[in-house]
């Protein structure tokens, strides 16, 4: 295992757990290291990434931000999974509702993950490869979502390269199906596929994408998803017992 990649540098020798969970903003890292986790160590803030590393339940747990976009998610994602023994990356962010089966606050766990994105032509494929989570994290998701009876809606995510956009946008993918837009899971996905691990995105809908529009302020974006990260604590407490995977 590595000590130092380009984006992570190990500032303890407690390391990383089996599971990582990935919000976008550091500073909700830091949150859930500070609020979830027992004895948080920081083990990483290249670049200011925040990570960390404690334990929830007696079960050793990391979590460290990746930043905003399919880029970002890329590299930490990679490195975590190839360079630092990670089995299971659980991303935990917001999204844009684009059913109206959603409403704010709603969790949301994306199965597959569209994309608009290149990020799958790196593999030379005569083809399009398709972003599926991992069944077994799902499994465990919604197992610890029914023993916190929290109500989670699984389905499709739309992951966007772009944010602001000058037509449509994400909302032509509602008519696919898609549950909700975010900008990260697809390349998640994608690195768990090609590198034999395990990942899956819960996010918390922070903005109405349909009429009539609404939106979670920065605040409440960065310190109130507690019933998510609770969700993924539970799930990653469940993963843990999960046969280890060889990276590929």
């Amino acid at each position: 295992m590595a000590e130092n990649t380009p984006h992570i540098n190990l500032l303890s020798s407690i390391g990383f757990g089996k599971t990582v969970l990935m919000p976008g903003d550091p500073l909700r890292s830091k949150y859930i290291a500070e609020n979830y986790l027992e004895s948080p160590e920081l083990v990483n803030n290249v670049r200011g990434v925040n990570g960390y590393t404690g334990f929830y339940k007696g079960v050793k747990v990391s979590v460290m931000a990746s930043g905003m976009g399919m880029p970002s998610m890329g590299i930490y994602s990679y490195e975590l999974f190839k360079f630092f023994g990670v089995q299971n990356i659980i991303r935990v962010g917001s999204a844009g509702a684009l059913s109206p089966e959603c409403g704010l606050r709603d969790l949301v766990a994306g199965i597959g993950a569209c994309t608009n994105s290149s990020y799958g032509s790196q593999y030379g494929l005569e083809g399009t490869a398709a972003p599926v989570c991992s069944y077994d994290l799902l499994r465990c998701a919604q197992g610890a979502a029914d023993s916190l009876s929290l109500p989670l809606k699984v389905g499709s995510l739309f992951s966007s390269d772009t944010f602001y956009t000058d037509g449509e946008g994400s909302a032509e993918w509602a008519k696919l199906g898609c549950l909700a837009v975010e900008m990260e899971a697809a390349a998640l996905y994608l690195n768990a596929m090609r590198l034999g691990k395990r990942a899956l995105a819960v996010c918390t809908i922070s903005d109405l994408c349909y009429e009539p529009f609404d939106a979670l302020d920065a605040e409440a974006r960065q310190t109130s998803f507690t019933q998510m990260m609770e969700l993924a604590l539970e799930t990653a407490a469940a993963a843990d017992s999960l046969p280890h995977l060889e990276t590929r």
